[in-house]
Formats: C-alpha cells, structure tokens, sequence
C-alpha cells in the first residue's frame, strides 16, 4: 500500500474537482489527465495511483457525483 499515493490522491481530488463540474465522459477524463501529469511531477507513477484505487477515472467520477448529491 502507498500511502503516498492515497494522500495525493485525496488531496488533489479535494483541490482540483471543483463543485461545479458535471459528471460527464470529457469533464472526468480532463481531471484524470490533470491528476497522473501532477503526480508525475512529484514523482509518483501512474501505476502506483492506479494499484491502490483501480480505475482513476471512476474514483474522480464517485466525487463528482457525491458532491452533485450535496454531500461535498
């Protein structure tokens, strides 16, 4: 488990989706882009991100739904 890998993740999520967003296909794959060149520039991989929580795009997707359901 990378524990550096769930902290950016949580905290890239929480500084980069923002509440307005709309859960559609080009929004989510945008932010998925952003957050694997951000990751890469502090030096963790894709592949690090991608062994703790699967598919990126549907962890970035589940918060921007769970923000739209007024939970954010």
């Amino acid at each position: 488990m990378s524990t550096r890998a769930v902290n950016f993740l949580h905290k890239w999520i929480s500084n980069n989706v923002p509440e307005t967003v709309a859960a559609d296909i080009i929004s989510v794959a945008e932010l998925s882009q952003k957050l694997f060149a951000d990751a890469k520039a502090i030096g963790i991989g894709s592949v690090e991100i991608e062994e703790e929580f699967g598919s990126v795009y549907e962890v970035i997707l589940a918060a921007i739904v769970h923000q739209e359901a007024g939970f954010g």
